[in-house]
This record gives structure tokens, C-alpha cells and sequence, in this order.
């Protein structure tokens, strides 16, 4: 009998949550490999072992290339893995996440092909940004107005604060390099917080494309989840960077690592859990960690799969 080398795959169990781990890391120009259960990332400047169970978004940067290994042992930790683009602001691929089971999913899906609740849906992620006023008869039209005001209410205040010169935002996905370092670093900043939503989203089995504010693009859940916290995080953030680097600073690279340190400080992955499971009436006790698999029925609701149901066709006959 043939002996199996290196760590066995790790049950869901005994992984951690995924409000528990790394928001992100971020990997350019290396090598990702594997030795044990670790992601080893190697470049000119040495090798850097992270233990998988603890990452919830592995960024993949351009010059990057990763082993089969790797990416066996990232999917089965259920980190996230995406594929971005230069400086980090474009999202070309994701792998598969930690939940196996389509509950949520299901429950999400309901939500957003419901016209009702889809519009409950809607307020509601506009009421925790307007937590002194009570916008659950708003239409949409009056609550993106609101919300249109609100954040140019805080890029002038913000602006005020910093002495940082604001123009209104503006970026050429073409060309990040062409925006001014305010436009850069808020860029640089939500792309960061995407990511981490993005793997928070597919780790808990929901679909980042149904969205119920944004809607049509693969990512509106994403962008619908991470609008809770641009304001908050993002903006200030990336205000704060500017206000304190000099001309010639990498911007991108110092909003990674700046928002990289509020995410952790601010345990933004345990908040955007709470939250999701607020919006889709979740409650904040239950987790998912099921892998297993049925089949529907229109009267029994689930059966079991992996039964050959001829048999019971051939008793229903007789």
C-alpha cells in the first residue's frame, strides 16, 4: 500500500473562522510553494513561511507564480486566492472558498429575486450608514441621493482636515499611475477591501455577483458589502497617507499596507461577517461548515445523494 507523504487535508472543523484570520497578504514578482502546511513565498530577498489556515485572501501580483501544491493546500485551508493586476487594482480570477454547503447562497438568492425583500435588503445596508435616521420608507432614488451627498459631504471635510487638494474622484483603470496620489491610494485602498470582502463573501458560500444594490457584474454583492465601509476606513485612511508621504512615495504600496493594519486593528472580517448575516437574517451564532451534498424534491424538500433511486422506482412500480 502506497504511504501518503506530507500533512493530511484538513477537515472544515478544524479550520478557523474566517473572521478569525489575515484580512490579506499581497505577493508580487515570488514564488509560492508549499512545505507542510505552509505557503512558502520565496524571492531575492529569501524565502517566508505563512501558515494557510490563518490566510483569508492571498493576493496574487503580477510576476507571480504559484505551484500546484499551493493552491491544493490553499483550497483545502478555504482561503481565498485572487488573481489582480498591476498595483494591485484589477480582479481577473478567483479560486474556490472555505464553505461547501448552499444554504446561504440559497437564502441570498431569494432575497435578491424578490422584489420586496430585495428593497428591505437595500435599506437596510443604507441604514447602517444613516444610523440617526430612519430611511425604511426611502426609495432607492432618494436613498443613492443620500448617500451621493454624504460622501461628498466627507471627501470636503476630509480634504479640510488633511490640506489635501480635492478635485472630485477620477482614475483610468489603463493607467493608475496618471491619478493624483489622493485618487491612487483611494484606488489602491478599495481594491484591498474588495479583496477581502470578495473572500468573506465566498468563504460563507454567498455569490459575489448577486447583488442588491449594484447588479449586472459579477462583483456587485462585493461592491454592495464594501460600500458599508469606504467611508469609515478607506477615505480617512487614504487621506491620512497622503497628508504624511513625500512626492515621490509608492502610494500603492503604502495604502496596502496601511489599510492592511486597520483591517486588523479594526477586525473588519469579523464585522463584515456580523453584517452579512444582518442584512440576509442570519443569525450571529450560526456558522457553516457543512460538506455535504443532497438532492431536492419537490415534496420531501432534501434527499439523500449518492442512492441509486432505481431501486426505490422499481418498489413504487410493483
Amino acid at each position: 500500500m502506497d504511504t501518503f507523504a506530507g500533512a493530511k487535508k484538513t477537515e472544515l472543523p478544524e479550520l478557523p473562522r474566517i473572521k478569525d484570520r489575515v484580512s490579506f497578504i499581497y505577493v508580487e514578482r515570488a514564488k509560492v510553494s508549499r512545505l507542510d502546511s505552509a505557503v512558502t513565498v520565496y524571492d531575492a530577498r529569501g524565502t517566508v513561511r505563512i501558515p494557510v489556515a490563518m490566510i483569508g485572501v492571498l493576493l496574487l501580483g503580477p510576476g507571480t507564480d504559484v505551484t500546484h501544491r499551493a493552491m491544493e493546500l490553499l483550497g483545502d485551508a478555504g482561503a481565498c486566492v485572487v488573481w489582480v493586476g498591476e498595483q494591485g487594482i484589477r480582479n481577473y480570477a478567483h479560486g474556490r472558498a472555505l464553505s461547501r454547503s448552499s444554504r446561504l447562497l440559497e437564502q441570498q438568492a431569494k432575497f435578491v429575486s424578490n422584489t420586496h425583500l430585495r428593497l428591505s435588503v437595500a435599506r437596510a445596508m443604507y441604514q447602517m450608514r444613516f444610523e440617526n435616521e430612519d430611511v425604511s420608507t426611502h426609495t432607492m432614488q432618494q436613498l443613492r441621493g443620500k448617500e451621493g451627498a454624504r460622501v461628498r459631504s466627507i471627501y470636503r471635510r476630509m480634504s479640510r482636515q488633511y490640506g489635501i487638494e480635492w478635485d472630485g474622484r477620477s482614475y483610468d483603470v489603463e493607467n493608475f499611475s496618471d491619478g493624483t496620489p489622493i485618487n491612487q491610494a483611494l484606488s489602491a485602498g478599495n481594491v484591498c477591501l474588495y479583496g477581502l470582502v470578495h473572500s468573506v463573501i465566498v468563504a460563507l458560500g454567498l455569490s459575489p455577483g448577486l447583488g442588491f444594490v449594484h447588479t449586472g457584474h459579477d462583483l456587485s454583492f462585493v461592491y454592495d458589502v464594501a460600500d458599508l465601509y469606504k467611508a469609515d476606513i478607506i477615505i480617512p485612511a487614504a487621506f491620512n497617507l497622503v497628508s504624511s508621504i513625500s512626492e515621490n512615495s509608492n502610494v500603492a504600496d503604502l495604502m496596502r499596507l496601511r489599510v492592511r493594519d486597520v483591517f486588523a486593528t479594526g477586525k473588519l472580517a469579523a464585522r463584515i461577517v456580523h453584517d452579512v448575516q444582518i442584512l440576509l437574517n442570519v443569525s450571529a451564532d450560526e456558522e457553516v461548515i457543512v460538506d455535504v451534498i443532497h438532492l431536492w424534491d419537490d415534496k420531501e424538500r432534501l434527499v439523500a445523494a449518492g442512492v441509486n433511486y432505481s431501486e426505490y422506482q422499481k418498489a413504487i412500480v410493483s
